[in-house]
């Protein structure tokens, strides 16, 4: 099992723009590792997402690292315009790019970590051939594109198949990213598999106004 200690990738799509204030000070305050950035084309899923004027915007308010989750048709195209950093997390879809290979090469040249992720639906051995060019999987526990939906039936033995696949090939020091209905309840048991980053939204801890209190805490002892 990854030996990583757990980190918060808190889901900005999730954010309530009128406590955006409120929402940094707490994020801030409860030390989150990460803001997820959900980009979306409305055609890799059904949604639109984070706009680039936004994402810039964050990077003059916060410090703090971002986790890009980049749901779009021909994802290179992308990379060429993001504001990527070191300390940043890139997660290319396997299922969005047909030269995947090049898409990671690409990405790798931004000096973030490269995740690659997978929908509910991709087959664990999809990721045969590209799993040692990455630092990273980012398993998505829902169909993308929209918050507040429950997890897939399968997700807790989808997360155990990909725990048992990473040993056997060897690179069990992957780190794990899971997205979709996070609940702690939930981190609690992805904890045990061998996650080790969590997206936390509406799920966890976003409610109408921002951050609910005691929300991050109560994930942070959830993944300890």
């Amino acid at each position: 099992m990854n030996s990583e200690s757990s980190k918060i990738s808190a889901s900005m799509m999730c954010t309530n723009p009128f406590f955006m204030r409120e929402t940094f000070d707490a994020l801030v305050e409860g030390n989150v590792e990460y803001l997820h950035l959900d980009v979306m084309d409305g055609r890799f899923v059904p949604n639109l997402g984070i706009g680039l004027d936004y994402i810039n915007a964050l990077r003059d308010r916060t410090s703090i690292s971002f986790d890009y989750h980049c749901m779009v048709i021909n994802p290179d195209e992308l990379l060429r315009i993001l504001d990527v950093r070191p300390g940043d997390i890139i997660s290319i879809h396997y299922e969005s790019s047909m030269q995947i290979m090049r898409t990671i090469e690409n990405a790798k040249k931004l000096g973030a970590s490269v995740f690659i992720a997978i929908n509910p639906g991709t087959p664990v051995h999809a990721l045969e051939e590209i799993i040692y060019f990455v630092d990273g999987v980012n398993l998505l526990m829902v169909n993308p594109g929209f918050a507040g939906q429950r997890m897939v039936p399968f997700g807790f033995t989808k997360a155990r198949k990909l725990r048992d696949y990473l040993e056997q090939k060897d690179v069990s020091h992957l780190q794990i990213e899971v997205d979709g209905n996070i609940t702690c309840a939930h981190a609690r048991e992805l904890r045990s598999l061998g996650a080790s980053i969590f997206v936390a939204g509406t799920s966890s801890i976003f409610g109408k106004e921002g951050i609910r209190k005691d929300s991050i805490a109560e994930l942070r002892n959830a993944i300890a």
